[in-house]
């Protein structure tokens, strides 16, 4: 038998004097409330309800027992009043992993609104470009930029992470305006790549359904975006970078968008987390505030069970 629900038959037979009262009570038959108790004494080695045909009554040792169990009983519906409260009502901290790129320009500014919504929850945002197992990384979220496959996680499609090219005021007005992507290869185009003598980057882009790849060149290229940004800023050639983190850039006119009639390349992001493990009110949340905020409504925000393959961002 369950002890603890032993306990609480025990309790209500001694509260209201009788094992039928105590049945009735609990839906239960006298016989059960019975066995109940007597597991409790077998257990205990000692007689906790003293009963005649007429009467009962706590035994010293039973009145003990019968403060202490009251008290236990007290914390389990605690304890689940809490659990039950906190499948409801966002608490708790979640861990949140994404890339660098995206989780500042992107996700930062979201948490900062979520928390606001959100006044008993904290997060911990863990950004870096490398993949990321959500189990042994602590996660309880992660998001992921680049094309997944089959796996223990589940996904929840978020729009394309979109890259579009830039370049400063001063670099268009020296070099002049690319009217199609083949133009940029008389330009200089600011690579992201790892540091290579071989080092060769195609940008690809969209039109009309057709794409174009061009293989670009230039003099500066890095491994961190942040520093391609600042040296689009300063003039020294044309960037590659997501749309997301360049909004400001354009709103205000420090960059200016180049092939603004072309698409530019788009990889898919998703917002994944272990299958295995039941979503709390806080990750609830927190998934359905970033498909509202970075959804795209086309995905049906179907989830999937996949594995990411991370491609930076």
């Amino acid at each position: 038998m369950d002890r603890l629900t032993s306990m609480a038959v025990f309790v209500k037979a001694a509260d209201l004097g009788s094992f039928a009262k105590a049945a009735a009570a609990l839906r239960l038959s006298p016989q059960m409330v019975a066995k109940h108790v007597l597991f409790l004494e077998d257990r205990l080695g000692t007689t906790l309800l003293n009963r005649t045909t007429r009467r009962q009554s706590l035994t010293d040792i039973g009145r003990a027992y019968y403060d202490r169990c009251k008290l236990v009983l007290a914390e389990a519906e605690s304890a689940e009043a809490l659990a039950r409260d906190l499948r409801v009502t966002p608490r708790g901290t979640l861990r949140i992993g994404a890339g660098v790129t995206f989780g500042a320009y992107g996700l930062a500014p979201f948490v900062t609104r979520f928390l606001n919504r959100y006044p008993n929850v904290e997060i911990d945002l863990v950004l870096n470009d490398r993949f990321s197992d959500p189990l042994d990384d602590g996660l309880d979220l992660m998001i992921r930029i680049g094309e997944i496959v089959e796996s223990s996680l589940i996904a929840h499609p978020l729009a394309p992470y979109r890259l579009i090219a830039c370049a400063s005021p001063a670099y268009i007005a020296a070099r002049g305006t690319p009217a199609i992507p083949a133009d940029l290869t008389g330009h200089e185009c600011l690579g992201f790549a790892s540091w290579s003598r071989s080092f060769t980057c195609e940008w690809q882009f969209t039109k009309d359904g057709r794409s174009e790849i061009v293989n670009v060149s230039g003099r500066l290229r890095g491994n961190d975006w942040k520093a391609l940004l600042h040296a689009a800023l300063a003039g020294q050639g044309i960037t590659l970078g997501p749309e997301i983190a360049l909004q400001e850039e354009l709103a205000v006119g420090r960059l200016i968008r180049v092939l603004p009639n072309y698409g530019g390349p788009a990889k898919p992001m998703h917002l994944l987390y272990p299958a295995g493990r039941r979503p709390t009110a806080t990750i609830r949340a927190f998934i359905d505030a970033m498909i509202d905020e970075f959804g795209e409504v086309s995905a049906g925000n179907k989830q999937t069970p996949v594995e990411s393959s991370y491609h930076g961002g």
